[in-house]
């Protein structure tokens, strides 16, 4: 069976200013800088919800978190806020599956809630109370992958564990080493059979490939990729960077350790990106690299994520397809659940995407550097373990509006002009009522479009 390939690489918490092509971060990343130059690299890749679940639900079925149920990160604290990912819902992996592709799932998954019998399997419960980690069983919950080397949800990345294939929860495969080389080496593997076979003619594969790093604990990362920044002078040279507060303070002290997994993790993706050209399937085969959200590392006094700034927001975004998809710069504003339905129009699967999915198909936008994409994206916060907060917002090339709701009506609460402020430091909402109501109908109506319980009437 003839196809194109996928090999769909997700990192955790990298955000899009930690990519040397970027000029951002004083960051080391000569493969991802070198795949950017080969497919098309969107510089505004919106984590709609930034956080992990809420992300990958989205990326899994093309559909907002209102739409798909999960609201939170999952974790046990999460019973009664969220739901895991539906069995029901038709997933990209999926499609695939159901399209004749050879399957495979590599590292962190965190789509389900932790049965009781996790707390005593995988990782256990953490220092705050809760378990994470959530075995995913055989079966509708895998949702298509055939091959599966994954945990839930384990932060333990010098001794992870995975339950392979269709070992039961009692069988974690514990590890020494370090988690994005240990998942390499098996991806690898798996590249070298799918993709020997996918070169000979035989089904087209499907690799997904997910690191938890850059994602903490930030001291978990080996020391030769921290020796290339233990002696930089200054590391967190945005502008908005705040040091004086607990958080801005923790960032500075970590700064070195997350670029330092971000080298690493490039140096990881480097290898996966030689053994897909030594299976002879790398003409044939579509490469995506992008992230769940980002990282504030400082900026605005912030040191993690679910915020509506740039640096949480915005994520590396690159899609190589040799001879189908032209290098270059793209500056169109993609949404998470865009994600799923451009990947299966690229692979020449445009008429299998479901009904269900909400995202748009942006393939023309990534083929061709002169095709229209989309203007504007939506941040999401809902209330979650991470606190009551429910917030909408509207990220344009522009501006970034920021609004709660006041009863049956939509608030704005901040407006940024980005065009004089790209580093969102100062709040023009006073002074532009005129603007802000403009932004707002926009908001209003990119809600309806998707369906959102925030839509209401003007």
């Amino acid at each position: 069976m003839a196809g194109t390939n996928l090999l769909f690489v997700l990192a955790d918490q990298w955000r899009a200013g930690a990519l040397g092509v970027a000029g951002a971060d004083p960051v080391h990343t000569p493969v991802l800088d070198r795949l950017a130059a080969e497919g098309a690299w969107f510089t505004r890749a919106v984590s709609n919800y930034p956080v992990c679940s809420p992300y990958r639900a989205m990326l899994m079925t093309g559909q907002y978190p209102h739409r798909n149920g999960v609201t939170s990160n999952l974790s046990s604290g999460a019973a009664g806020l969220t739901a895991p990912l539906p069995t029901d819902a038709v997933c990209l992996s999926d499609v695939l599956d159901a399209a004749g592709y050879d399957t495979a799932y590599v590292g962190k998954w965190h789509l389900d809630l932790p049965a009781p019998a996790d707390e005593h399997h995988g990782e256990g419960r953490r220092d705050d109370g809760r378990v994470w980690d959530a075995y995913t069983p055989p079966g509708p919950r895998r949702h298509g992958f055939r091959r599966w080397y994954s945990h839930g949800c384990s932060d333990n990345h010098l001794t992870p564990h995975y339950w392979v294939d269709e070992a039961p929860r009692e069988a974690p495969h514990r590890i020494h080493q370090w988690s994005a080389e240990h998942e390499t080496d098996v991806a690898c593997e798996l590249l070298r059979e799918l993709g020997g076979r996918a070169a000979a003619g035989g089904d087209p594969f499907a690799v997904v490939m997910s690191y938890n790093p850059p994602h903490p604990p930030f001291d978990e990362v080996p020391d030769r990729y921290v020796a290339r920044y233990r002696d930089v002078p200054e590391l967190l040279t945005r502008p908005n960077v705040d040091t004086t507060t607990t958080e801005g303070r923790q960032a500075a002290a970590v700064a070195a350790d997350y670029f330092a997994a971000v080298t690493g993790v490039d140096e990881q993706i480097g290898r996966l990106l030689r053994t897909l050209e030594e299976t002879g399937a790398a003409g044939d085969t579509l490469v995506v690299f992008t992230s769940d959200h980002g990282m504030q590392l400082g900026s605005h006094g912030l040191l993690a994520k679910n915020v509506w700034y740039d640096e949480s927001l915005l994520v590396p975004l690159v899609l190589r397809l040799p001879g189908r998809i032209e290098p270059g710069r793209r500056d169109a504003l993609v949404s998470t659940p865009d994600l799923p339905v451009t990947v299966l129009s690229l692979l020449g699967l445009g008429d299998r995407v479901p009904a269900a999915m909400q995202g748009r198909d942006l393939a023309d936008a990534a083929r061709s550097a002169t095709a229209p994409g989309p203007g504007a994206a939506l941040y999401l916060r809902m209330p979650s373990t991470a606190g009551p907060e429910d917030i909408r917002g509207l990220r344009t090339p522009e501006r970034l509006l920021v609004a709660a709701r006041d009863g049956t009506d939509l608030r704005p609460v901040h407006l940024y002009d980005l065009e004089a402020d790209p580093y969102q430091r100062t709040d023009v909402l006073a002074g532009r009522p005129d603007e802000a109501r403009e932004l707002l109908a926009e908001l209003r109506a990119e809600l309806e479009r998707v369906q959102d319980p925030w839509a209401v009437p003007a």
